[in-house]
């Protein structure tokens, strides 16, 4: 599967995964840009099946409703859905 980098500060890897169509996908990702956090992104409805399936295994370890958007944070931190104050915390510095 193939993530779009964008640049910003380093946190270490920062992973969104979204939906080209959400629009709470699309704020969490304003919101990362916003905060100048470097993150990759991927939309996931876009992929192909078969990425798309590899794709929603690895979200499951971290969001096991499978729900967008979930950003994982150095494999080892997960938000679920567009927590504001949650994101803002996880990237202070």
């Amino acid at each position: 599967m193939k993530f779009v980098h964008v640049d910003g500060r380093d946190f270490g890897d920062v992973k969104l995964y979204a939906l080209s169509t959400c629009g709470w996908c699309n704020k969490t990702k304003a919101l990362l840009s916003e905060l100048g956090t470097g993150f990759s992104y991927v939309y996931v409805d876009l992929l192909s099946e078969e990425e798309m399936e590899e794709t929603m295994h690895e979200i499951e370890k971290y969001n096991p409703n499978g729900s967008f958007p979930t950003l994982v944070i150095n494999h080892s931190h997960g938000i679920v859905g567009f927590r504001e104050d949650e994101i803002r915390k996880a990237f202070r510095k």
